[in-house]
């Protein structure tokens, strides 16, 4: 006869080893028994024990880190009231990101997002979609990887999360939320704080978690800085971002943390306040000298306001603290192959390729940084095995695409049509892939094919100047002055520092003097 685990030490042992939905199921028959003896040491029953454990179980199914992901919807963005100033000093807000120069390349050189912001080397939420100036920008701005919609509403992914404690349970959600008793739970410190994390994340119940808080932390004489943390985190998603900042100000005086620095961090970079982030992740840096995180979100913020060379220094210090960080490796890679060093960005993706990352986006970069740095044999295998890594048509639009322009560099302009054909084939909306069709074009001579190709692509993406400056040179070749002028003009807004535009804009004002 074997030995038997007794049961709630098996539950614990699930538990401790991520298998919640075992742990859950045997605690629900450890509950589904009579209510046990308090035990002499801990003033607890078993039944409390497995009721605490299975709470901790259902969060930890659904727990979502609220550090890293922050998603803003068009209503937080368009409708924002916490705004500082409208006409915020360069160098100093999130919305206006390319007055801060900071020495990176080009828009000429490396591509911009919808935001005017450089695209980053790693997919992070709000690297995709910025800060948008008009509601038709941001509808037609992208607000993920994976998906071109936008997010409607930021509540949408908080919508889903509640809904999970149906499907836990058959019978209806483990806790009646509406019938607690809040109070006395909020005098059981240890069973409070399981309650508390089931109500935010399992439930999602932001009002009666705030209420749960609020009273444990008064239980608790305004002392624990644990419930100021989570009362500023219940306030973060009520979108009460100044009562937020005051909940965790109050807790790092009580207990410097670096977790509720970067709760606080998000509350500034939420209110438009970046130089007030970047200060305070320094001064946390003072503290906890040579933190990842603090590091990460510095060289984050710096290039979010398009400073690269400083971003870059921050990432260099990130690996040499954590020289397996994916995020710092993608970055300066990226930033490396734009400032034209294809060796060393290769250098970098062949470190991500050795740590295990496996995916279509790297070997996309391992392709194009192989032709770059002419090590042709290598080049064509990549962007096979990107193809076959693809998992969705969008990410083998972008394949296609960089394969045309492998094609371009090899002078095959047959091979570089087809490319940028597929690429269209996989993705519709792909603005440089009809941007570069109607180059082609203009090269065949099919000058109302490319005037066509242009205006799409234009429309598709406003804040390229590509398309409004290549058809601003064929309406000036055309005889067409007014609408080389004014697709002129959008190119010069889309890129002040374009020398080819302005040369335009100057040639066109002399003939249109001559008149």
């Amino acid at each position: 006869m074997g030995l038997e685990t007794e049961p709630l030490f098996q539950a614990w042992s699930y538990f401790r080893r991520r298998k919640f939905r075992q742990c859950s199921e045997l605690c629900s028959q450890l509950l589904e028994g009579a209510p046990g003896e308090q035990e002499n040491d801990t003033g607890y029953s078993a039944f409390q024990a497995a009721w605490s454990l299975k709470t901790r179980a259902l969060t930890e199914m659904v727990y979502v880190d609220e550090i890293e992901i922050d998603q803003e919807g068009i209503a937080e963005m368009m409708l924002d009231e916490n705004a500082i100033a409208q006409v915020a000093r360069p160098g100093t807000s999130l919305k206006l990101p390319g007055t801060s120069q900071g020495g990176g390349p080009s828009p000429a050189v490396r591509p911009i997002t919808q935001s005017g912001r450089p695209i980053t080397g790693f997919v992070r939420p709000s690297t995709q979609s910025g800060r948008p100036s008009t509601m038709e920008q941001a509808i037609k701005t992208p607000r993920t990887a994976l998906t071109a919609r936008p997010i409607s509403s930021a509540s949408g992914r908080y919508v889903r999360l509640g809904t999970a404690s149906m499907i836990t349970n058959p019978d209806g959600p483990f806790i009646n939320v509406s019938r607690l008793n809040l109070s006395k739970y909020a005098q059981k410190p240890e069973l409070a704080k399981a309650l508390f994390e089931y109500i935010f994340h399992h439930e999602n119940d932001v009002k009666n978690a705030l209420d749960l808080a609020a009273l444990a932390t008064e239980h608790a004489q305004f002392k624990d800085w644990w419930w100021k943390v989570q009362i500023g985190k219940c306030f973060y998603r009520l979108g009460l971002y100044r009562e937020a900042e005051k909940q965790f100000k109050s807790a790092l005086k009580q207990q410097d943390m670096v977790d509720t620095i970067l709760y606080l961090a998000k509350v500034y970079l939420r209110l438009d306040q970046p130089v007030t982030a970047l200060n305070l992740f320094k001064q946390g840096l003072e503290r906890f000298p040579g933190e990842v995180t603090l590091i990460c979100g510095i060289a984050r913020i710096y290039e979010e306001m398009n400073d690269i060379s400083s971003a870059a220094e921050y990432y260099k210090e990130v690996l040499k603290q954590d020289n397996t960080h994916v995020e710092a490796i993608a970055c300066i890679g990226s930033n490396r192959f734009y400032s034209d060093q294809p060796e060393i960005a290769l250098r970098f993706y062949r470190r991500l390729l050795q740590m295990g990352v496996y995916n279509y986006q790297l070997f996309n970069n391992l392709g194009l940084c192989c032709f770059y740095a002419q090590q042709y044999d290598m080049t064509l295998t990549s962007f096979e095995r990107a193809l076959f890594l693809a998992e969705n048509e969008e990410e083998r639009a972008d394949v296609w695409y960089n394969l045309g322009h492998v094609a371009v560099g090899i002078g095959d302009l047959n091979l570089a049509y087809q490319c940028f054909k597929l690429t269209l084939v996989n993705n519709n909306d792909y603005a440089e892939a009809y941007n570069n069709l109607a180059v082609l074009e203009m090269q065949k001579g099919h000058i109302e094919q490319a005037r066509a190709l242009l205006q799409t692509a234009s429309y598709l993406a406003p804040h390229m100047y590509e398309p409004h400056f290549n058809f601003a040179i064929l309406s000036e070749k055309v005889g067409d002055f007014q609408r080389s002028y004014m697709a002129a003009q959008k190119s010069e807004e889309a890129f002040p520092g374009h020398i080819d535009t302005q040369q335009l804009i100057k040639q066109l004002k002399e003939r249109f003097a001559m008149l």
